[in-house]
């Protein structure tokens, strides 16, 4: 196996003596996945302090190695609190040629069973991927001099593997397959308290989808779909091509009936309407949907409760520019950027009809929204539903 840092994996631990200080000692860990999550999960035989560990020169990692030749190509290693804050944290180091580079904080969630064990969980974001492949891993602990020399001096100091061998982690990539409807049962925007916003299209799939995902691709923002079921498989794509894209892309689709029939009176109609909906979109992804939109917003309180005993959140808006009129490319620009704010549902539609205004307006309204500081979420993830993944 390739050396890191200048000091041997495979080589013999130094210490003078058994009463010489040692690298903190592991007793178990693992890594593996749970939905869109990397866990690492490690124990150690004495309580483990990243403030103390800071103090007395120790550090502990996770080397990620190559899967094909268990070549460290990068470490993730714990860190003390911020100041005043309760958990610890991770950086990362990407390692070139054994040499790591910059330490960088990381977005990780890291939680603390008890005072002898540490889980961290995070996405392969934090490594700079964007695919859940396998790799190998080990931890390292180590305790640089004086409190320990290594009888051949490196940068590192005095190093211990767990377990011996590297492991595999087996990944794959995540397939969401639900979600759990949560809070009240209609909603028309999320929390005013919060600076961020939902794009949702309507209508569709249709002919031009594609073309509004290469946009949201192209800015890396996120939207939710409220689709027309007997028109997933005209305009969905071979196999539910389009819809896999959109939840491959990290957006969302809600059911919006089966044919776009009037449906606010509810009962066994609307129930059978958003039935079939939901099953063509099932049909062609394996995801059930959790959003539900009224065609046209006609909505009422009975259809709200048959909606929610289906297991659905009945979804309108608050930003409303009126595209399927197709009022022209700058008056649907307009109309979006002057009257969202914190907490918007934004409503355009992505089918239906002749859309190239509302694809026209659709860079524009994110650069103004990207500029003044607006996250773009899901709705799901606006409303902090939980999803369900295989």
């Amino acid at each position: 196996m390739a050396g890191l840092l200048g000091w041997g994996i495979c080589a013999p631990l130094a210490t003078a003596s058994r009463s010489t200080p040692k690298p903190s000692t592991v007793v178990s860990a693992s890594v593996s996945q749970s939905a869109q999550q990397i866990v690492w999960k490690v124990k150690l035989t004495a309580p483990l302090s990243p403030a103390q560990m800071k103090r007395d020169r120790r550090s502990l990692c996770l080397l990620l190695e190559r899967s094909a030749n268990a070549s460290v190509f990068g470490l993730l290693c714990v860190i003390p609190p911020r100041t005043g804050g309760g958990s610890p944290r991770l950086v990362y180091q990407q390692v070139t040629h054994g040499v790591a580079g910059r330490a960088r904080p990381v977005s990780a969630t890291v939680t603390r069973p008890s005072t002898r064990e540490l889980t961290a969980s995070f996405t392969p974001s934090v490594y700079g991927s964007t695919a859940y492949d396998s790799f190998r891993w080990q931890v390292r602990t180590t305790l640089r001099p004086p409190a320990c020399t290594p009888a051949k001096p490196n940068a590192v100091g005095c190093v211990a593997l767990f377990p011996a061998t590297s492991q595999i982690a087996k990944l794959h990539t995540p397939q969401v397959v639900g979600c759990v409807p949560s809070g009240p049962d209609y909603v028309t925007n999320g929390s005013r308290s919060v600076h961020e916003i939902a794009l949702t299209f309507d209508d569709g799939p249709w002919y031009d989808t594609p073309q509004f995902l290469d946009i949201l691709e192209h800015y890396q923002v996120p939207a939710t779909f409220f689709q027309i079921g007997e028109q997933v498989s005209v305009y969905g794509g071979a196999g539910g091509a389009v819809d896999r894209r959109i939840l491959t892309d990290g957006d969302m689709i809600g059911d919006h009936t089966w044919n776009h029939a009037d449906v606010a009176a509810g009962g066994s109609f609307a129930a059978g309407e958003i039935a079939q909906a939901a099953h063509a979109i099932k049909a062609a992804t394996g995801f059930q949907p959790c959003l539900f939109r009224a065609p046209g917003g006609a909505v009422s309180g009975g259809l709200e409760s048959e909606a929610r005993s289906m297991g659905f959140t009945t979804i309108e808006w608050d930003v409303d520019p009126r595209d399927w009129a197709t009022p022209g490319t700058a008056s649907i620009y307009h109309t979006v950027t002057s009257t969202a704010h914190n907490g918007s549902i934004i409503l355009q539609h992505d089918g239906g009809g002749n859309r190239s205004q509302t694809l026209a307006a659709l860079p524009q309204e994110i650069q103004f929204f990207k500029h003044q500081g607006y996250k773009f979420v899901t709705v799901t993830q606006m409303l902090g539903q939980r999803l369900l993944y295989k």
